[in-house]
């Protein structure tokens, strides 16, 4: 079977809630795109909130805070997503069966058994502290008089200053279910224990949890090559062929883009909507940073304005035109005021100019905010 490009753009806006359906809540949102990239929570809110019609940030605050319903933590490639919380044990199995390898200096090398008493401390800490929750700075005191002074020394270059070493397993801690985000404390971030979100959950095998974990992402982003999901995960190559190779049985391999990928078995419908669509995605929204190829998502001048020089994608929030990447646009809030500015890459029709006014306000009213919107050249660089 061939899937064309149009197609499949058609078949991944609609899975991802970008269509004219939506998604039935945030949860949904999230299981629906595998996770919502958290690192800014501004553009996880507005990830999960432009899926569900009438939904705002103090609806995806609520489902994280007060019902618990989504969970943030560690995700794939080691950074901050949000995740539905039911599917936690099942993400952390998975997770924590990916293969990294990653070069660390002599200066800030761990053995695995300091890495292990690491892990340790750091769950026995958060799980002390309660609901409280911990801070970077009291667990930077908490884990080296747990383990020894070692662990406190300052050998991570970060951001222009110096970490200490415990920090580096604090991703793999999450992996393993030691800990999760907890609510900010004013401007601090807390971590705190996720034992009664797992509790009532049983803890599925890595192998099951990676068999799920590719069926979704490709139900989500399919069709889709090893090398894709590999680099979703930032794990390597070899180790996502064989994958693919042990759960051959569960997929089908069709023609895209002139060359063999797959999809989940017999799971080649396409999506009927082919309306024009606007939309406007956020930072690092997981619908560009997991679609392949880019070369077809970030057609022309897109892939110099909206990638970054390595090409990765998500630096810049995109103008999405039906399916494909034809912009870039810029927020700045300012008290109960939204400035919107957004470059187009190529002239827009009467119809998705209108369309562009609905996503500015659909923006605004995600982030309780009165929008306002400008046609012109962003001039703010790309997120790091």
């Amino acid at each position: 079977m061939i899937m064309s490009w149009p197609d499949v753009r058609a078949r991944r806006m609609a899975r991802h809630g970008l269509g004219s359906a939506g998604c039935d809540g945030v949860v949904a949102a999230a299981r629906a795109i595998c996770g919502a990239h958290a690192q800014i929570m501004s553009a996880a809110e507005l990830s999960l909130g432009i899926r569900c019609p009438g939904t705002s940030r103090s609806d995806v605050r609520a489902a994280l805070w007060t019902d618990q319903t989504l969970v943030k933590t560690y995700g794939p490639r080691g950074t901050v997503h949000l995740l539905p919380a039911e599917d936690l044990p099942w993400w952390l199995a998975a997770l924590s069966a990916v293969p990294h390898q990653v070069a660390v200096p002599d200066t800030m090398a761990m053995s695995k058994d300091q890495t292990e008493a690491v892990i340790t401390a750091i769950g026995d800490a958060v799980a002390d502290a309660g609901d409280r929750g911990l801070t970077i700075a009291e667990l930077s005191e908490q884990v080296p008089a747990r383990v020894g002074s070692w662990a406190g020394d300052l050998v991570m270059p970060a951001f222009q200053q110096m970490w200490p070493r415990w920090r580096q397993s604090l991703g793999a801690a999450a992996h393993r279910g030691a800990v999760i985000f907890g609510p900010d404390r004013g401007r601090q971030v807390t971590y705190r224990s996720p034992a009664d979100l797992l509790s009532v959950r049983p803890a599925p095998s890595e192998s099951k949890a990676l068999a799920w974990l590719l069926r979704g992402y490709l139900h989500s982003y399919g069709p889709a090559r090893p090398r894709d999901f590999a680099k979703w995960l930032a794990g390597p190559v070899h180790w996502a062929e064989r994958l693919f190779g042990k759960l051959a049985s569960e997929f089908t391999e069709v023609e895209f883009a002139d060359a063999g990928a797959y999809v989940v078995r017999r799971d080649t419908k396409m999506s009927a909507d082919r309306a024009d669509s606007v939309r406007l995605l956020p930072y690092f929204d997981s619908f560009v940073v997991g679609s392949h190829p880019r070369e077809l998502l970030f057609p022309g001048k897109a892939a110099e304005r909206a990638l970054s020089p390595s090409g990765q994608a998500g630096n810049y929030p995109t103008l999405l035109i039906n399916g494909e990447v034809a912009g870039v646009w810029h927020a700045r809030r300012s008290g109960s005021t939204i400035a919107i500015t957004v470059e187009p890459l190529r002239g827009l029709t009467t119809s998705q100019r209108a369309a562009l006014d609905e996503e500015a306000d659909r923006i605004g009213f995600i982030s309780e905010a009165k929008p306002s919107l400008t046609i012109g050249t962003v001039s703010v660089g790309g997120h790091a």
